[in-house]
């Protein structure tokens, strides 16, 4: 796990961007966020897999949207003036996430880091590099490159490849 590291008199800082799905709070690593936009309008994608809700244009860029609520097993929320997208980049390209909401960065000691537990709500230990624990709460910190499978981002390459080759030149994707 490579998050920034802050150097303190005490030891290390690790710094995390935390973001909620459902019950939970959730970390990423500050350094692979590229941005934290509020919801927009998606373009939806035929026959994409169902926690993929379609595409945006970001300044130029196409990017597909990932609803986490729905990756983790989650039932469906209404987006609220709360719901964020957590733009992140995956093996190269960059992948917009839905959440309920976005924090704050938040900043862990490496020394209260622990590693992620034998079963975690049934969430894949794959998706999981850590527990962080910060004052009286907990933070589980979510690897990446892990979110997606390698099949599910080939999926997803394709798609978003199908969708620019499709779209009249100047349209808004």
């Amino acid at each position: 796990m490579e998050a920034t590291k802050v150097r303190t008199e005490s030891g290390e800082l690790k710094q995390f961007i935390s973001f909620s799905v459902g019950e939970e709070e959730y970390g990423l690593e500050l350094l692979r966020v590229k941005e934290v936009i509020r919801i927009r309008e998606i373009t939806w994608l035929p026959k994409a897999p169902s926690f993929v809700k379609g595409i945006i244009n970001l300044r130029g860029d196409v990017i597909p949207i990932i609803d986490l609520r729905d990756k983790f097993g989650l039932a469906a929320k209404d987006n609220t003036a709360m719901t964020r997208v957590i733009v992140v980049e995956v093996e190269g390209r960059l992948m917009g996430m839905v959440v309920d909401s976005a924090s704050q960065v938040v900043r862990i000691p490496a020394d209260q880091i622990d590693p992620p537990p034998p079963v975690l709500g049934g969430f894949s230990q794959e998706f999981i590099t850590g527990v962080g624990k910060l004052d009286d709460k907990l933070i589980i910190l979510l690897n990446t490159d892990a979110i997606l499978t390698i099949d599910e981002m080939q999926a997803l390459s394709t798609l978003d490849r199908a969708a620019t080759e499709t779209a009249p030149a100047g349209a808004a994707v």
